[in-house]
């Protein structure tokens, strides 16, 4: 008795965690993994499939807060020295138990991934050396000064390097390599089915209320909901927001809202051989006129954002002009909104030598996020106004769209950057940096916009220690990129949850569906 009274004790005050009903918890998710390796790619739909199974050094909370994960505590020694303590009695789902080996061998593995559409190789790109100080403490050296340094090694998921090295993705998909430290334990995948998954019931965290979950991917929104409504499913993502006022008004059903940090862009391909660009009459052009600043700048002015959060989303959306929102760390408040203005585009064509415009085709997902498909032929009409001649719109599902995006293989498509870290500088460095590969910068760069000016001053600006240098710094980077138009930004999303009343969950500004935010509704 003297036993369990302590029990329930510690867990009233955060020491540990009381067990959790038996329950299962079913999930409607709009999109499935690309693979269960958590380190083959850093998009939105691994990542939140990774999350259950695997951890990292730092987590963040529902509103993109860093917090301690598997490092407990960090010191910078130096400019370029970090001290990193780990987290004491983690084992993985094998029992074994989880060491500094295991980082050091994770953090090694991230950049070269092979086949990775989205690497983590940018997370990892200013390590220069670790040293192994114990078991549980890593020394690490970094290439320049990098105040943000265990934020950005912190996104890695952390591998058992017994149980994955040598492992190809097959065997994570079949979950003999899919042996992590997270709250739940791989069961089985079925690729455009379902992921079952178990609780680890020996997480070293707070234990999900759910003993098992199943995820079921429905990409078609109108099944996803009809699923929900059914009762097939206790809980789904990306809500259309037509469905909305029907669901509020249903007292089965509870709905849950959040403003999100997921940029939603017009990406516009500025490498030489970019495709499918073409002369009003189709032919190939000899120049890529999407190299021109003028010509990007009037595509983004043929765009009425406004009228497309109004009209796709029901207002639920903010209008977008650079690549993080309004508050987060390093908005640049002097960077306006490009307005509509189709006279104005067709003006500033002409002036780049377009006067008649040209051929273009537009490219998007239409299962990644919400209205996607609607967006891209949206678009097409808005640039077909503004002067443009759009030969197509095309949409594919996201697993084959972002594969084919980063090979170069359109030449202006729908693509989204949702950021991680709560500020700019890693978005900045990974999706508008010049693509550097051997530098491990401009990873993220599918669009292959250069200007050396912007990339000399947001590698400076990050490695500023004092926060509001930085930030000031990071405002006048943003400023360099964004009034030269690398991309077109469109606006940030929000987004909506909706589960059985019979529920409760807590949204994420960084969109992820986690099963861990859901519990027994109390009321």
């Amino acid at each position: 008795m003297r036993h369990l009274k302590s029990l329930i004790l510690a867990a009233a005050v955060g020491l540990v965690a009381l067990p959790a009903a038996a329950e299962t918890l079913t999930i409607g998710r709009a999109n499935e993994p690309q693979s269960i390796d958590p380190q083959f790619s850093r998009t939105g739909n691994n990542q939140m499939t990774a999350l259950h199974i695997f951890d990292r050094l730092v987590l963040t909370d529902a509103n993109v807060r860093s917090m301690p994960g598997l490092a407990v505590s960090w010191t910078n020694e130096d400019d370029t020295h970090w001290l990193v303590k780990l987290r004491e009695g983690v084992t993985f789902h094998d029992g074994s138990p989880f060491t500094a080996a295991d980082v050091v061998y994770s953090l090694e593995r991230a950049p070269d991934v092979p086949n990775s559409p989205a690497s983590f190789a940018g997370s990892v790109s200013n390590l220069e050396a670790m040293e192994v100080v114990d078991d549980l403490t890593i020394r690490f050296t970094t290439k320049t000064p990098d105040p943000l340094f265990i934020e950005n090694i912190g996104t890695v998921y952390i591998l058992s390097k017994a149980a994955s090295e040598g492992m190809a993705n097959e065997d994570f998909n079949s979950g003999k390599a899919a042996i992590g430290t997270g709250p739940y334990k791989f069961v089985s995948w079925s690729p455009g089915d379902n992921l079952e998954l178990a609780r680890n019931d020996a997480y070293w965290g707070e234990a999900p209320a759910y003993e098992s979950v199943n995820m079921r991917f429905i990409s078609n929104d109108a099944a996803r909901v009809a699923a929900l409504l059914s009762g097939a499913v206790d809980l789904i993502d990306l809500v259309p927001p037509a469905d909305l006022p029907n669901l509020r008004a249903n007292e089965d059903v509870t709905v849950y809202d959040t403003p999100t940090v997921r940029l939603i862009y017009l990406a516009l391909n500025q490498a030489d051989d970019a495709p499918l660009l073409t002369d009003t009459a189709g032919n190939a052009l000899a120049e890529n006129p999407l190299k021109d600043p003028k010509v990007r700048m009037a595509i983004s002015m043929m765009i009425d954002r406004q009228a497309i959060i109004d009209r796709l989303f029901y207002g639920a959306g903010e209008a977008a002009s650079q690549i993080v929102p309004t508050g987060v760390f390093g908005f640049n408040d002097q960077i306006g909104v490009t307005p509509y203005d189709p006279e104005g585009a067709k003006a500033l064509l002409a002036e780049a030598g377009y006067p008649e415009g040209f051929g273009i085709t537009i490219h998007g997902s239409n299962d990644r996020f919400s209205q996607d498909a609607e967006l891209a032929q949206v678009l097409g009409q808005f640039l077909a106004r503004g002067g443009l001649t759009v030969n197509a719109v095309e949409t594919l599902p996201y697993s084959v769209f972002s594969k084919d995006a980063g090979n170069n293989a359109y030449g202006a498509f729908v693509f989204s950057y949702g950021n991680s870290t709560g500020e700019a500088s890693r978005g900045l460095l990974s999706a508008i940096h010049s693509y550097s590969p051997d530098q491990d910068l401009g990873t993220l760069n599918r669009f292959r916009y250069s200007n050396p000016a912007f990339d000399e001053a947001v590698v400076a600006a990050a490695q500023v220690f004092g926060e509001a240098e930085r930030e000031a710094a990071l405002a006048d980077a943003m400023a360099l990129a964004f009034n030269d138009t690398p991309i077109v930004p469109l606006y940030f999303q929000a987004l909506s949850w909706a589960s059985s009343a019979k529920i409760d969950y807590t949204p994420r500004r960084d969109e992820r569906t986690l099963a861990m935010g859901a519990r027994p509704a109390t009321n």
